[in-house]
């Protein structure tokens, strides 16, 4: 059985450096297993350390320790280079960022919890779920 490919928003990605209870934490705790792939680019890393490293305070965490987190993400994710270009294609060019990767990367998800700004995403065969909805679908939850 052929894994499932997903590229995991930022907001996924905060959410889960946020709290050790809920689906994001869960679905960041599973990377690297046999359930998913997940794919990276450089944009999308450098924009998850920057929000990380904006709210290390109120998350908690050092710049250690998010270096850390963003080296083992790195260590376990396809990382893709994007070579193209379409902007823009969505309101937010940072959701077109992931948007790019998940085309790029073949991915069929992109698992975000602002799945209205990801409209249009199925003309590229790409689903939006929230990770609870994709936990689901995998059946790692009920």
């Amino acid at each position: 059985m052929l894994k499932s490919r997903i590229v995991i928003d930022t907001n996924v990605f905060i959410s889960a450096l946020r709290s050790r209870r809920g689906a994001s934490f869960k679905l960041l705790s599973m990377l690297g297993g046999n359930a998913f792939d997940i794919s990276v680019s450089v944009p999308l890393v450098l924009e998850y350390e920057a929000l990380a490293r904006r709210q290390a305070r109120a998350l908690g965490l050092d710049a250690r320790t998010i270096d850390d987190i963003l080296d083992y993400v790195c260590q376990v994710a396809r990382r893709r280079e994007i070579f193209f270009l379409w902007r823009p294609f969505l309101k937010d060019p940072n959701d077109d960022l992931v948007l790019e990767l998940a085309v790029e990367s073949e991915s069929e998800f992109i698992i975000t919890y602002n799945q209205r700004d990801f409209a249009g995403t199925e003309t590229f065969g790409i689903k939006v779920f929230t990770p609870k909805e994709f936990l689901q679908k995998i059946g790692e939850i009920k």
